[in-house]
């Protein structure tokens, strides 16, 4: 795979995380490149999710959780004071581990990120209805169930109708929080098929604990540990040819 020529869409510098004291996510330095899926392994506990959630600034809902250090996303710091929320979150896409619709019609779900931010025209709602349950692979089971409410889907529906709400809004990032932990192989199979085809057209940041999950989807794979980032590179070269021994002994199942 040919990286040269993406354009960093993410980047952090000596970027950390803390809970009160406790130092979660050390010091990182990464850049993760448009157009493509970089997945962030590593055993429970290591700082993948307080990472991933700090792109959105999800960790701010948690008393005595603060950053230091530098993340930006296209060139913009995330946590600059000031810095307006609601217009990052639509730049950025989360997917949760849990299917969460809202309890509204499955219309609304998806129309519910576009009236935010100002469209209010029912065939221009429609229009953007349509076309994101279609590219999350869902529009032929729900176009005849849309005033439905969406907890009446199945979880694998419930989890591709959350893709679709994200991918409503058109975000330049998407987080994936183990989007697939929760579902039959079957779904599972399915939101790996949609991974795949959105790469190019999304920035996809996939958490996950399925190590051959992260081989199958993702171009990057960033390795975490005790809040250290321990190394980060092409797939291929960290499943077949890590350089860190801690690298090496968690892809072999020393630990983890």
């Amino acid at each position: 795979m040919d990286i040269k020529g993406k354009r960093d869409l993410l980047k952090a510098e000596g970027f950390s995380i803390f809970y009160g004291e406790n130092e979660a996510v050390r010091k990182i330095d990464i850049e993760i490149p448009e157009g493509l899926v970089t997945s962030i392994i590593g055993p429970s506990g290591c700082g993948k999710s307080t990472f991933l959630r700090a792109v959105n600034r999800m960790n701010d809902l948690i008393p005595g959780c603060r950053a230091a250090g530098n993340l930006k996303l296209d060139g913009q710091d995330l946590y600059t004071q000031g810095l307006d929320v609601v217009l990052l979150r639509k730049e950025v896409g989360m997917v949760f581990q849990k299917p969460n619709p809202f309890p509204k019609s499955v219309f609304d779900n998806i129309a519910f990120g576009p009236r935010i931010h100002g469209i209010r025209d029912r065939s221009k709602l429609a229009e953007i209805v349509e076309k994101s349950l279609l590219q999350a692979a869902l529009w032929d089971e729900v176009k005849d169930r849309l005033g439905d409410n969406a907890l009446g889907l199945s979880g694998g529906q419930q989890q591709r109708l959350c893709i679709a709400r994200a991918i409503a809004v058109k975000p330049k990032i998407l987080l994936m929080d183990e989007p697939a932990s929760a579902l039959d192989p079957r779904s599972t199979a399915r939101i790996e098929d949609l991974i795949a085809e959105f790469k190019g057209d999304y920035t996809i940041l996939i958490v996950t604990h399925n190590m051959q999950q992260a081989a199958r989807v993702s171009d990057l794979t960033a390795f975490f540990y005790e809040g250290d980032l321990i190394e980060f590179g092409e797939t291929s070269q960290i499943f077949t040819k890590p350089k860190e021994k801690q690298t090496e002994d968690y892809i072999t199942g020393r630990f983890g």
